[in-house]
């Protein structure tokens, strides 16, 4: 609280301070007078403010030169007295306005005085302190035609400061200040509300001041970036609040057209303004040059603030001025639009709420003349935006969008009316399709292939949240940001939201239809134009326009995808292999064409007639047609919701198809699609869709599989179902099974190998479908294993005559097999009548010479596994290499039933044994593995034909590989000799193990494998020899022991158990040099 709370009391205090201020003016009684004001109260000073601004007023006028420090220090001083207290009466209020603003005129020059900073911001805070000062009516008889001429030099000395001025405080004080003098300033409390008439005289004085206010701070807000971005803000708000104020519709409508005699000098009365007609639309026409100057420079500064502000710009003068600055309208939408992708959210956000305001009071759809401003200039814009496009940064671009996107936005149902106009429409069109031009040149589409046979299950798994948004990188020629294509999704999709959909979709299936070189294109924004229609994701400002209904879409969707799903738009040349079966079958449907006198003009226009060979961009061109048709599917998918159940039947095959396909990129995008569909149309999973549409899938393919020259792609749909789904297929699929084998019988020579890819997806499936019986092989040769490891342990605790003859008579049985005195079919005999007592015996009652039926996955492994052995000996190695996988696969499958596996082994072999030594080295590995599975499943059956017709040949190839590989350097390795050499390693000591090879066969395989212990070989050799000898060890310990020792011994001579025996002396190299060491060593280690 103050020291002097009373009139007198503070006084008696200031009385001497001030009486000495008046006699002596100096700086420190002025710093002695403003330290006593600070102990007096607001309500004292209040009462004794003209007494104590006596003497800072005489010191300010005394005639004669001035320091600068004295005048500060009275500015300040007086500055402290009117913040405290009010100004009431109006001729104090004028003549304390003169007295501050002629602190800053200099008489010779029409600038500001050159002052120093200081005294420049004190007499611009002092004069902002005196009007907010002012008394709530006194204000208001400030502003009168007689204070024209002094507020208007007060304004051009701000205006001046403002300009010129080098300091960045003073700048923003000068504009704050001028802000505050136009009654324009941000306090809530001054000036007070202004009823209609005090508006309209406020209006009339400021008006004079316009041109200077305006092109003044247009050189201020269009000046060098560098001044910051502050400055920028201050002024901009001092021109919209300045002119929004001045040309507001509501004070104009208002104005007389015949102007009162105002009651004022001559001179003054010339500087009156009637804001008549004509001097608005002058004045409106200038306006419009200098708003769109502050609009082309502001609208790309680099700080997010100076945009905001410019939205706030705006937003005032298009909701006060609309009438008034009708020229400015255009200019200004352009930059609310164009601002609406803005990279800062927060002129996003505000750039929103405002065409939302516009549109929730009509401003342009309930205005004819801002309707056909904004259509004029989206003609305009789609006229010149190919030529932008191919000319601009991407970020140019994408302002470009951005202004496009924000005219639909704001014309809204408008956009109805104007696409009526085929020029509009064609307009835009042709842009967009210049602008969505794909790059294909690409070479690594075509190459990257899909050979793995991955299901789609493990994708169904994926994001449920908008799926269809999960589009394709792709690359175009026009851009590279991936915000420009996502401006252009949106545009499109606000063009199906607003516009008529049968209109656009016709228009832009002509297009479709007129070139390949749209095709792509035109089917993009189709895509989009569908999701827009659907009205999901999509910014609605106006909230009246009526959404396409469900009916009409799904009719627009069908025939949307009937041309997507057509002959010559979805089975196109994407590969090289491919060409010979496409061009077959495209010739074929021109020819069915022709016959049946319909769509003949088809045949003229397909790309694989007209180019017998197809370049790299053509096929990169295909591959994006249909990746885009795909993701459209997707998308349709995505827009109906389950109503698009009522199209799987001609949608999902389709897709199926593209799943399969060889192009990597087509089938990642078909299974995206699948993943789209499910989540649209409310399945689980892929398996789950597969399964509850697989009726008539199953009747598509075996229809389609009798005209298979019409239908190349059938085998694929079938193979995709088989990779997707569960054993529950399997009853519907067996039949289909039937015609698929019956096909190939038929088409071996021709289409072997889309059918062997399709055996392959089958056997894969049965055998994960069925794994019992493979586990069950597994545990009984675990079981047997464990037996012949436990069987010595106890015939060594306690042998009995019955367990010797019983080894004595396995032993001479089995080793008349293995030197061949059994025949093979004796063998197959014997073993079928062993295997089928029990049956005989548990069903001689009912059924005594009849077979129980095989299980169906059974019976068909075994048709697959006859047709196979056919097509082992095919010209085509890679059908050669894929019938060798489905072999191996069938003996998986069949592996408990021995009375279907060994005879179809029997016949089987032959081929087999020719693959194995007379075939490319890439058959030779393939058919290792499906010895080594049928060793594992067959056992004693192969012993005999194993060491007879394949392990001398492939001894054989392992000695005579041994040197190479032994002098190769590192790059040996990524050989296929290489990769053969260890193929065999690894395979030969489970096959001897599982096959009981005898001691004859065991030395052939130990001399061919005692090479590739040497340090010289690879070291993945080393390692695949010392597992051959581990398993060795396992069959035959004692034998290979010794032959071990006779390779490389650690000792010179073993001392012998008893006396009576004698030394062991061993002739092996016992050097530390010796090749063979390191492994014999490890060898030896594992055998104790």
């Amino acid at each position: 609280m103050a020291v002097f709370d009373t009139p007198e009391e503070a006084f008696g205090v200031l009385r001497p301070v001030c009486v000495q201020l008046t006699k002596t003016q100096t700086v420190e009684n002025v710093e002695h007078l403003q330290t006593q004001l600070q102990a007096i109260s607001d309500t004292a000073l209040q009462e004794l403010q003209q007494y104590i601004l006596f003497p800072l007023r005489f010191a300010l006028k005394t005639p004669g030169p001035k320091r600068e420090r004295l005048v500060q220090s009275v500015v300040e001083c007086l500055t402290f007295v009117l913040s405290s207290t009010c100004v009431r009466e109006q001729e104090l209020l004028q003549e304390l306005f003169s007295e501050l603003s002629a602190c800053l005129y200099s008489p010779n020059s029409q600038k500001p005085a050159a002052l120093s900073e200081e005294l420049k911001l004190a007499v611009i805070q002092g004069l902002s302190t005196l009007m907010h000062s002012a008394y709530r009516d006194i204000i208001l008889t400030f502003y009168e035609p007689s204070i024209l001429p002094r507020l208007g030099f007060a304004v051009s000395l701000l205006l001046g400061l403002a300009e010129q001025e080098k300091s960045k405080q003073i700048k923003i004080a000068a504009l704050q200040c001028l802000q505050v003098l136009l009654l324009q300033c941000d306090c809530q409390d001054h000036p007070r509300p202004l009823d209609e008439l005090e508006q309209q005289q406020l209006g009339d004085l400021l008006a004079s001041f316009l041109p200077g206010i305006s092109t003044a701070l247009t050189r201020v807000i269009t000046g060098d970036f560098k001044q910051g971005h502050s400055i920028v803000v201050s002024s901009l708000k001092v021109f919209y609040k300045t002119v929004g104020f001045i040309m507001a519709d509501e004070q104009l409508t208002r104005i007389p057209k015949v102007r009162a005699k105002p009651a004022v000098e001559h001179k003054v009365a010339a500087l009156m303004i009637h804001r008549e007609a004509d001097w608005v639309k002058s004045t409106g026409g200038k306006l419009a040059i200098l708003i769109k100057k502050i609009i082309d420079c502001v609208s790309v500064h680099p700080h997010w603030k100076v945009r905001l502000e410019l939205v706030e710009f705006v937003e005032v003068l298009l909701f006060k001025c609309s009438q008034s600055l009708v020229e400015s309208t255009g200019p200004l939408l352009k930059v609310l639009v164009g601002l609406v992708n803005d990279e800062s959210s927060e002129v996003q956000a505000q750039c929103n709420t405002v065409l939302r305001r516009l549109a929730d009071q009509k401003v342009v759809v309930g205005s004819r003349a801002l309707a056909d401003i904004l259509s004029e200039s989206l003609h305009s814009l789609a006229t010149s935006l190919p030529r932008l496009m191919n000319t601009q940064d991407d970020q140019g671009k994408f302002s470009t969008l951005s202004l496009l996107l924000g005219y639909l936005k704001l014309l809204g149902p408008k956009v109805h009316v104007i696409l009526n106009s085929v020029a509009h429409v064609q307009r835009l069109s042709r842009a967009l399709i210049q602008v969505l031009e794909l790059e294909v040149a690409d070479v690594k589409m075509v190459e990257e292939r899909r050979w793995n046979s991955d299901n789609l299950s493990a994708s169904a798994e994926a994001s449920a949240a908008r799926p269809w948004s999960r589009v394709q990188r792709r690359y175009f020629r026009c851009f590279t940001d991936e915000r420009v294509f996502l401006l252009l999704r949106k545009i499109c999709q606000l063009l199906g939201y607003y516009g008529d959909l049968y209109l656009l979709v016709d228009h832009f299936m002509e297009l479709y239809h007129t070139s390949i070189v749209y095709r792509k294109q035109a089917a993009m924004i189709l895509n989009e134009l569908v999701v827009g229609a659907a009205g999901l994701d999509v910014e609605d400002i106006h909230y009246e326009c009526a959404s396409t209904s469900p009916e009409e879409l799904r009719e627009i969707v069908k025939s949307i995808l009937e041309e997507y799903t057509s002959q010559e738009n979805w089975y196109l040349i994407t590969c090289i292999e491919a060409e010979e079966e496409e061009e077959v079958m495209m010739k074929q449907q021109g020819l069915q064409a022709v016959t049946s006198g319909v769509h003949t003009c088809q045949v003229v226009s397909f790309p694989a007639l007209s180019k017998p060979s197809p370049t790299i961009c053509s096929m990169n061109s295909n591959i994006w047609q249909i990746c885009i048709q795909l993701e459209g599917i997707g998308q349709f998918a995505y827009a109906l919701g389950k109503d698009f159940r009522l199209l799987l039947m001609s949608a999902l095959y389709p897709v199926l198809e593209k799943a399969g396909d060889q192009t990597l990129l087509i089938s990642q995008v078909a299974a995206s699609t699948m993943v789209d569909i499910c989540h649209a149309c409310g399945y689980n999973s892929v398996q789950h869709l597969i399964n509850q549409n697989s009726d008539y899938l199953v009747n598509g393919i075996s229809l389609n599989l009798r005209h298979l020259a019409l239908h190349p792609h059938t085998p694929k749909v079938l193979e995709v179902m088989l990779r997707n789904s569960d054993a529950s297929l399997l009853p519907l699929v067996a039949d289909v099974v039937q015609d698929v084998l019956a096909t190939l019988d038929q088409f071996y020579d021709k289409r072997a190998a889309s059918f062997v890819s399709v055996l392959h997806a089958l056997l894969a499936a049965l055998a994960h479908w069925f794994p019992d019986s493979g586990s069950t092989g597994q545990l009984q040769q675990h079981s047997l294993e464990e037996v012949a490891r436990q069987t010595p342990a106890a015939s060594k605790a306690s042998p009995t005559a019955e367990d010797i003859e019983r080894f004595v008579l396995s032993y001479l049985q089995e080793k008349d097999m293995a030197e061949g005195n059994v025949s093979d079919l004796e063998a197959e005999e014997v073993l079928s009548e062993e295997q089928s007592v029990p049956p005989r015996v548990d069903e001689s009652d009912a059924l005594p010479d009849v077979e129980p039926p095989l299980p169906v996955h059974i019976q068909i492994a075994k048709d697959v596994m006859e047709r196979c052995i056919h097509l082992l000996s095919d010209k085509n190695l890679k059908v050669r290499l894929k019938v060798l996988d489905v072999l191996g696969l069938c003996v998986e499958v069949l592996q408990t039933h021995k009375n279907q596996l060994l005879p179809l082994a029997h016949r089987a072999w032959p081929s087999l044994v020719h693959r194995l030594t007379s075939d490319d080295p890439l058959a030779v590995l393939r058919a290792f593995k499906v010895l080594q599975t049928l060793g594992s499943r067959c056992g004693d059956f192969l012993r005999s034909r194993f060491c007879k017709d394949v392990l001398p040949k492939l001894a054989s190839s392992l000695v005579t590989q041994a040197p190479i590989s032994a002098r190769a350097g590192p790059v040996y390795s990524h050989t296929l000799a290489f990769k053969l050499q260890l193929a065999v390693l690894q395979g030969l000591g489970p096959l001897c193990e599982s096959l009981d090879l005898g001691e004859g066969d065991l030395n052939k395989v130990a001399d061919a494998c005692l090479i590739y212990l040497s340090t010289k070989q690879p070291v993945k050799l080393q390692e695949a020899a010392r597992s051959v000898f581990l398993h060795l060890i396992k069959v035959d310990p004692d034998s290979t022991w010794l032959l071990l020792h006779q390779l490389h011994c650690p000792v010179q001579q073993f001392t012998a158990p008893h006396p009576s025996l004698h030394p062991v002396q061993w002739q092996g190299a016992t050097k530390p040099q010796n090749p063979y060491a390191t492994n014999v060593c490890h060898l030896l280690l594992q055998l104790q």
